[in-house]
């Protein structure tokens, strides 16, 4: 009794005034929200008495939004997770609360299992003291893949499917995602066995014809991995993947909104004809993000970025993105004119349903605090993880 009058007696609350709430299905200017804690206790409409609080943060007209999820990054500003450091982890998530990202998880590349243990190893240590984003666990992106559609993706470590090896990660850090060819012989004993341990799979780096992926759906694939690409296109013989993707009504595909990995017109496509619930804006950024133009590494390979594009030294594929997360949002809403009561749901609801995490991706009442207020362009003013600022 007397410890639960001690937390209520010196409950801790935040007050953001003179806001523009942008939550799915509400876009509310001149408004205010009342933080108890960790969680959101009150949305309070215009012209409404405003309560008493320990903190008041006046955001002076700006837009307060969920805090983004980037579901699938692999870095920024010249630190990679597959650097094997805490160190690196850091860094990274320092630059994504940055971005507006209060959940991210970090995505491994293709390479041998020993690293790969080692990588989840330093993620883990990480997430015990998460400093700045939420880090609740990993995408595994390969090594189970094709070879003939690795892309950026070192070929040298691609391997058959195996579910022991996947768990051995998930058994040092939780893996939230693997991302995989399910046209690849026992990618669906893989899909199937990380279902039941609350794995998600995703297609990705495959020549998959649209039948595999309804017949892997079965063994339990949820995701499209960046869409259209590394995958097969839509044709009017064989849809592929892609193809899949549209006439599939379940299926959750994650978007690279930089304007270079989809074209303006396929971004415009894909939000027109695809219902909003399905998809997730992501980054896939890697060393290459915050750091304008050079050279970086990529899982051993040489990246150049230049003019906000990366590829490869050796062949000029598309080696993930030098994208933050906020100037993606700001870019699909100028290319495809959606109202951000609607895209927002892309930036954080349609992540946390995927990943089952209830209580986040809401500014509604009980749901966590977590945060981005935004400039009119979109940079990135404050950013609040259960509701303090970070």
């Amino acid at each position: 009794m007397i410890r639960s009058f001690f937390l209520y007696r010196f409950a801790m609350k935040t007050l953001i005034t003179n806001a523009r709430i942008v939550s799915p299905d509400l876009d509310l200017s001149g408004s205010s929200l009342l933080i108890e804690n960790d969680r959101i206790s009150q949305l309070i409409q215009p012209g409404v008495p405003l309560p008493a609080a320990d903190a008041v943060i006046d955001a002076a007209g700006r837009m307060v939004m969920p805090g983004f999820f980037d579901i699938h990054c692999h870095g920024a500003d010249r630190n990679d997770v597959c650097d094997n450091t805490v160190e690196a982890i850091r860094h990274i998530a320092m630059r994504k609360l940055q971005e507006g990202v209060t959940t991210w998880l970090p995505t491994t590349l293709t390479q041998p299992q020993d690293k790969l243990e080692e990588i989840a190893a330093k993620c883990a240590e990480y997430m015990a003291n998460p400093e700045f984003c939420r880090t609740p666990g990993l995408h595994v992106e390969g090594p189970f893949i094709n070879r003939k559609n690795a892309g950026a993706q070192n070929p040298e470590y691609v391997r058959p499917p195996n579910f022991d090896e996947l768990k051995r990660i998930h058994d040092i850090a939780p893996a939230r995602i693997v991302s995989l060819a399910p046209d690849i012989e026992g990618a669906d004993e893989v899909i199937r066995r990380a279902a039941e341990i609350g794995i998600t799979s995703s297609a990705a780096h495959t020549s998959s014809t649209a039948e595999r992926i309804f017949e892997a759906k079965k063994a339990g694939l949820r995701h499209l991995t960046h869409f259209c690409n590394a995958m097969t296109p839509v044709h009017h013989r064989e849809i592929g993947v892609v193809g899949a993707g549209f006439l599939d009504d379940s299926l959750m595909i994650e978007l690279i909104g930089d304007g270079i990995h989809l074209c303006p017109d396929m971004l415009r496509l894909i939000f027109k004809i695809v219902p909003i619930d399905r998809l997730m804006l992501i980054t896939d950024s890697m060393a290459a993000s915050w750091i304008g133009e050079g050279e970086v590494m990529l899982g051993g390979l040489a990246v150049l970025v230049k003019d906000g594009k990366a590829v490869l030294k050796e062949g000029g594929a598309l080696a993930g993105s030098a994208l933050l997360y906020n100037e993606g949002v700001r870019n699909v809403a100028e290319i495809t004119g959606i109202p951000l009561s609607q895209l927002v749901k892309a930036t954080s609801w349609n992540q946390a349903r995927s990943l089952g995490m209830e209580g986040y991706g809401k500014l509604e009442p009980g749901f966590i605090a977590d945060i981005v207020i935004l400039d009119p362009d979109f940079s990135v003013w404050k950013t609040l993880v259960g509701g303090e600022p970070r």
